[in-house]
């Protein structure tokens, strides 16, 4: 495994910037209907820990669910980040760093919901939207 790094991001018009720590050079795709609603494909991703935003007045913050919230840029509508409420991780949208020259697509998530009209050609890991759920969802209460 790689040392974590400080990368540096930004949205197409350059009012968001992001610097944090890239934990895994690591790229999951999430195939959920959430995410292909909102970024028109899958969601491609890396996790970002002590992630420090410039231009946070222009980041809209939408609460997608009762546990998470996506953030885009105001101005050029970006996606800039999926977060889970209550954790210093954000996962960034991978198309934002800077450099990317050391990512690997490794995980996909919500296999079962990806449509037939788009396929990845890596092998990843993958997992259901019910083994996400087991794995990474807050129990209930």
């Amino acid at each position: 495994m790689t040392t974590p790094e400080t990368r540096t991001a930004r949205c197409l018009c350059g009012a968001v910037t992001i610097r944090g720590t890239l934990t895994r050079p690591e790229v999951s795709a999430c195939h959920c209907k959430m995410c292909r609603r909102w970024a028109s494909g899958p969601f491609f991703s890396v996790p970002f820990d002590n992630a420090v935003f410039e231009g946070q007045d222009r980041i809209v913050r939408f609460r997608s669910s009762d546990w998470a919230e996506r953030g885009f840029c105001g101005t050029c509508g970006s996606n800039v980040f999926y977060h889970i409420l209550g954790s210093d991780e954000y996962k960034i949208a991978a198309g934002l760093l800077d450099d990317t020259s050391d990512l690997a697509l490794t995980v996909q998530f919500f296999i079962d919901s990806k449509p037939d009209h788009y396929a990845l050609s890596e092998k990843t890991r993958t997992l259901t939207g019910a083994e996400v759920f087991a794995a990474y969802a807050p129990p209930p209460g």
